[in-house]
């Protein structure tokens, strides 16, 4: 199911800076930081990405307009969204550092979609996403989007981190440093 919000989400709606205290490389940590996520959303958002007292989110697919992940460059905003159990989240654009920080850190799949759909879907369409051929398919209203290529970011992001992927591959060389 997606979970759907407007434009300019920042990292403070996403988790606010109250909750950075939570050290996300503590198992427990980790666990806690998900409970808040998307907690900073305006009071308009009737519906709750989390349950309260949940960790889990049963939204795995966050669809938002422009500019998602602005404002500070906080790294917990990414893992708190892998935290819940977040597989992608797809926007017409993203702020560029909450962007990089996702394929760096591999929590989510950062999509970009190639219109407007954020004014179609509805929280608590049933959607999927073929990442080969780069569609997001709403089964509820049965439509289909395209999405924009990930390209080179998608083995990056399938190891988890960029340094993951390097210990993975088979030759180690210095181009693996290169950013």
């Amino acid at each position: 199911m997606c979970y759907v919000v407007g434009h300019n989400i920042d990292t403070n709606q996403i988790i606010p800076a109250e909750y950075l205290t939570l050290v996300p490389s503590k198992p427990d940590g980790y666990k806690k930081l998900g409970s808040y996520t998307l907690i900073g959303l305006p009071v308009s958002y009737e519906t709750r990405f989390i349950e309260p007292g949940e960790y889990q989110s049963k939204y795995s697919i966050i669809i938002c307009g422009d500019n998602f992940g602005c404002g500070s460059s906080r790294e917990h905003a990414l893992v708190d969204l892998g935290a819940t159990g977040v597989a992608a989240v797809v926007v017409e654009s993203y702020a560029r550092i909450f962007f990089r920080n996702s394929v760096t850190t591999g929590e989510v799949y950062p999509l970009e979609s190639e219109g407007r759909i954020c004014e179609e879907c509805k929280t608590g369409d049933t959607v999927t996403i073929e990442l080969a051929q780069s569609l997001l398919i709403n089964h509820t209203i049965g439509k289909e989007y395209k999405l924009k290529p990930i390209g080179d970011a998608r083995p990056v992001i399938e190891a988890r981190s960029w340094w993951n992927l390097c210990l993975c591959s088979k030759s180690w060389d210095d181009s693996c440093l290169e950013t």
